[in-house]
């Protein structure tokens, strides 16, 4: 379990879980998409934030869930790399990662301008940068088709569960 912020944040994760989710950021919409992660990675997921500052808890929420991941991308017996491509209505998109030493975001989703239940978007790409960081991956996400923000979010975080899901997995053996 990963605690940061001096106990305002705790992160728990289960890899061989049911898909279930009790997440508490302050942010409804963060706490559905997270919903939607673990739902799509049949991880078990628990995530309680105390009230803070927005921007920095969202960052600091994706870091650390990054680094309660990092030892189930990193094991030793992990695939450490993953991808997936998933709709929600008229929105598609792919995200794809592997474990690296040189973590990284690279996206060309740009919903800035957008707010979605009263989410900046742009705090959930400061989410993503920073869960790369703290799971060390090279994380992808490219949209392929989407207007509706809301639709868009669902379908990146739906596209990150499967592919990490797959990135924890065993290897094949050969």
């Amino acid at each position: 379990m990963a605690t940061s912020r001096a106990a305002r944040l705790r992160v728990q994760v289960k890899v061989s879980g049911n898909g279930g989710a009790n997440v508490d950021t302050g942010f409804p919409v963060l706490d559905r998409l997270l919903g939607l992660v673990a739902e799509y990675a049949g991880f078990d997921l628990v995530m309680a934030l105390a009230p803070g500052r927005a921007a920095e808890d969202a960052a600091a929420a994706g870091e650390a869930l990054g680094q309660e991941l990092s030892k189930y991308l990193r094991a030793r017996k992990a695939q450490g790399y993953g991808s997936a491509v998933l709709p929600v209505n008229e929105a598609l998109a792919q995200v794809v990662l592997e474990v690296s030493e040189r973590p990284l975001l690279v996206s060309n989703v740009d919903l800035s301008d957008e707010r979605v239940g009263g989410l900046g978007t742009d705090l959930v790409t400061e989410f993503l940068r920073r869960l790369a960081e703290g799971a060390g991956i090279t994380l992808h996400v490219r949209l392929i088709a989407g207007d509706d923000a809301q639709h868009v979010l669902e379908a990146m975080f739906k596209a990150l569960g499967v592919a990490l899901s797959r990135a924890c997995r065993p290897r094949r053996r050969e």
